[in-house]
């Protein structure tokens, strides 16, 4: 399982982390709204590596059978490395690349709740919260924690799918009764 859950996860992990850094010079022209969409669509593509390595697991290891709980062990083990990879890759890109992303982030939210319509008593509120969010997010062990649970809901869906789809239980032992032709007996 070891060799599977490694390779499957370490594959899913490079390509979210080449997809952050292939974005990364475009960030200012993709915009948030737009980054958000790329960067989840990306997750999930990626993700979709947990199937073929439950697969892989199933056909390789199990002999073509596969219960739902070791599928769902095998798939998710693969999602915590891909997010560990995540994790590695965004805080390379955060605290070398773009230490300014929070500040762009407060703009862009302070922008669109004007852009919305709503008051400076609701707009003061927001920019108190994304404040005590730069400070959260500053901070490495929180950082760390915000970035792994960002894409663990995606990967945990496609375990979830993935293993319902690929479990493959042993074939239940049939008993047959043949007749013997009487002509031939």
């Amino acid at each position: 399982m070891k060799k599977t859950v490694l390779t499957f996860g370490l594959i899913c992990a490079a390509v979210m982390a080449a997809m952050m850094f292939a974005t990364l010079p475009f960030m200012d022209k993709i915009g948030f709204d737009r980054g958000e969409i790329v960067g989840y669509t990306t997750m999930i593509l990626a993700f979709m590596l947990v199937f073929f390595g439950v697969r892989s697991y199933r056909e390789n290891v199990g002999g073509g059978q596969l219960t739902f709980g070791r599928a769902f062990a095998v798939g998710i083990l693969i999602t915590v490395i891909a997010c560990l990879g995540y994790v590695v890759a965004w805080e390379i890109i955060y605290f070398n690349f773009m230490p300014d992303f929070v500040d762009k982030y407060v703009s862009y939210a302070i922008e669109k709740a004007r852009a919305s319509g709503a008051s400076q008593q609701v707009i003061n509120a927001k920019l108190e919260e994304l404040k005590s969010l730069k400070a959260i997010y500053n901070n490495v062990f929180f950082n760390v924690a915000i970035t792994f649970f960002e894409p663990l809901p995606v990967g945990l869906l496609v375990t979830l799918i993935s293993a319902l789809v690929l479990r493959k239980k042993k074939p239940q032992a049939t008993t047959e009764y043949r007749l013997q032709d009487p002509i031939k007996a």
